[in-house]
């Protein structure tokens, strides 16, 4: 073959027929929906099928099989290519209808891969690198689990990704981190066609990609990407190597229409009846929209079955293991957490209740991981080069290391971006509960991941320390203002500001037995007197607003507050009630638990018919839920600066004092 038009020779007679099955449907769902990206389906359709038929290891009948290889299509927007591929190898849930109905409202076929909307896409993909990154957490975690389980652990991590993938930042965090840890089951395939939607490539970046990633400790490779015995020659080196691998294929976006092939007209929109016309005619594809031949779907569903026997030799050795061994491997991939789980954390805040420390939130968090991590054998930690201001590494978790991956903790480096789609990646592998380490003012650089976590469902926990201006001199760069509001706009996200050690540990409880949402724990840097001191069997934090402190008399004041603004809450609360003012204290650990009350509980906590002020050292948006139009917020609707956090406090007017004034002014 070559890359200059379509080949329409005897040679591969075959393939060519498998590839352009991929095209055919490619080219027609895009154009039944007037929408879409047919392009890369089209240029890519011959790697594909030469991974799909000689290397992947899959079975469409048994999707979730653990020892499957993974196959991530980072270039999402080509989400055809893999609709086809399912369609074609077999996937139940992957039908002909849903191939027609692609783009359309409820169908599994949405504008790009929707991970849980269909078995065989592994992860949620559409902007550019995440789904590079997310795979390299796949590819750690396969080597993780392999060192614990060598047996039945043994699968490669294959990438589809495109020039833009490769233009984005998440790109080198990722592929940097992959080649310092040796991720040598990491095998990405580039569609390096030349073309982005702009047009040529060259008219924003000249990088030598594969240099590039030869510095980032890669193995790469090329081939002919229309050449199916030019592919196969480099897949099959790519796995022999012990370094993730970079293959550039040289492909022709849009390949076989005569007239868009190589362009950028060819990215994003349907080619259009005329144009289909002519490529069905230049790839000597005779059949009509949506028409797959018997003898060419057999071929497929000859690929899709012949995993059956992997599948079937994994779980005869499975079967084979020590009993123990067994239980403790199927209980990783279950996700479920000990039994004694919820003991173990009661007994741990009756001690805090009975010990009432003054620890900072993050110390908290860390002192609870270290009972969390000595009862839940599947966490994995992290920071992103933090770790001594997160607080994330415990006594229970050994770092992981290029050498050794049997441990528990990793440092992820100065990649916050990267860390977090990484562990998307070590979530949706399943074995591991990941949670990683950042200040919270970095979830800024983190947020894209984030909300994939939250899209996804995935159990993933962001450990966020130095929360406000209360992290002091480092100044306004590093003191969130707008970042807990931001968050809490995001849906599917638990925001957890905890106000002293035992509602850190309930917000670390709560994060861990979320199993479809990700949470944020929020900390502080400074040290935080324990609130709690009276224990309660029950976790509190889980209404995600309570009364923590009740008014003398019938209440004419009740004060909101999280984190470390819940001290000056009480301290206000004294104030006015040694004014007569009888006042209560409500804490907002989390306002999305809080939503999920019922409206009696809620109007109970909210207090109708009282004066109402909120603090917070952040910004205002979104307290109105609490405190209404009439009610009074203290916090700061600024930036921050950089001076010692009490100064800081009593600059911004974050103080006992305002919050009196605050709710004598509405009496």
């Amino acid at each position: 073959m070559n890359t200059n038009g379509a080949d329409t020779s005897p040679a591969n007679s075959k393939h060519n027929d498998m590839a352009n099955a991929i095209r055919a449907l490619s080219m027609d769902a895009v154009q039944q929906a007037n929408s879409g990206h047919p392009g890369m389906p089209m240029g890519m359709a011959d790697v594909a099928t030469v991974l799909f038929s000689k290397f992947l290891k899959f079975d469409p009948a048994k999707p979730n099989w653990p020892d499957r290889d993974r196959f991530v299509l980072s270039a999402g927007h080509g989400s055809m290519l893999l609709y086809s591929l399912l369609y074609l190898t077999g996937y139940k849930d992957m039908t002909l209808d849903e191939i027609k109905n692609f783009r359309q409202l409820g169908a599994k076929t949405a504008g790009h891969p929707e991970f849980g909307h269909a078995s065989g896409i592994e992860t949620t993909t559409g902007p550019l690198g995440q789904g590079l990154a997310t795979a390299v957490g796949m590819a750690l975690g396969e080597k993780m689990m392999a060192a614990r389980y060598r047996n039945v652990v043994d699968h490669h991590t294959y990438v589809i990704a495109g020039d833009g993938c490769l233009m984005e930042g998440i790109s080198h965090e990722a592929a940097s981190f992959a080649g310092h840890l040796g991720l040598g089951k990491l095998i990405v395939l580039w569609d390096d066609n030349e073309i982005s939607i702009d047009g040529k490539t060259d008219i924003a970046v000249g990088d030598d990609q594969r240099k590039r990633f030869e510095a980032l400790g890669w193995d790469t490779f090329s081939c002919d990407g229309h050449n199916p015995e030019d592919i196969e020659k480099a897949i099959a080196a790519a796995r022999e190597t012990n370094k993730p691998s970079l293959i550039a294929c040289k492909t022709t976006i849009g390949y076989g229409s005569p007239n868009k092939q190589g362009t950028s007209g060819v990215h994003g929109a349907p080619l259009g009846e005329e144009e289909i016309a002519l490529t069905r005619a230049a790839l000597g594809w005779e059949h009509g929209p949506f028409q797959i031949p018997g003898k060419i779907l057999d071929r497929w569903r000859a690929v899709g079955t012949k995993g059956a026997r992997h599948s079937c030799e994994w779980k005869k050795t499975v079967d084979e293991m020590p009993a123990d061994e067994k239980a403790a491997f199927e209980f990783a991939l279950s996700g479920e957490l000990p039994a004694d789980f919820d003991e173990v954390m009661a007994n741990y805040k009756r001690q805090l209740s009975e010990e009432q420390p003054g620890w900072a939130s993050r110390k908290a968090s860390q002192e609870a991981l270290n009972i969390i991590n000595g009862n839940v054998q599947n966490t994995v930690g992290g920071s992103a080069d933090l770790t001594g201001s997160n607080l994330t590494k415990t006594e229970h978790t050994v770092p992981v290391t290029p050498e050794d991956f049997s441990g528990r903790y990793v440092y992820y480096g100065v990649r916050e971006f990267g860390m977090s789609a990484i562990m998307n990646g070590l979530a949706l592998h399943r074995g591991f509960i990941p949670y990683g380490g950042t200040f919270m003012v970095f979830t800024d650089y983190a947020r894209a991941a984030i909300r994939l976590s939250a899209l996804m469902e995935q159990r993933v926990v962001y450990v966020m320390t130095h929360d406000s201006i209360g992290l002091g001199e480092d100044g306004p760069t590093h003191q969130p203002v707008e970042h807990l509001a931001s968050l809490r706009a995001m849906p599917n996200v638990n925001v957890f500001r905890p106000a002293d050690a035992v509602e850190t540990a309930e917000c670390w409880e709560l994060s861990l037995k979320a199993k479809k949402t990700p949470s944020v724990l929020s900390l502080s840097r400074q040290g935080l007197p324990t609130v709690r001191k009276d224990y309660s069997s029950e976790n509190l934090s889980a209404r995600g607003a309570y009364e923590l402190s009740s008014a003398s008399e019938e209440a004419k004041v009740t004060l909101f507050a999280t984190g470390s603004e819940v001290t000056i809450a009480l301290d206000a609360q004294k104030a006015l009630e040694a004014d007569g003012v009888s006042t209560r204290v409500v804490s907002v650990p989390c306002w999305e638990l809080f939503a999920q009350q019922d409206a009696d509980y809620q109007k109970e906590v909210l207090g109708e018919g009282t004066a109402k002020v909120a603090i917070e050292a952040a910004c205002s948006f979104g307290w109105q839920k609490f405190i209404g139009n009439d009610g009074v917020f203290v916090g700061l609707d600024s930036f921050g600066a950089s001076a010692p956090a009490d100064a800081l406090y009593e600059h911004f007017g974050i103080t006992s004092e305002a919050v009196v004034a605050a709710a004598k002014g509405q009496l």
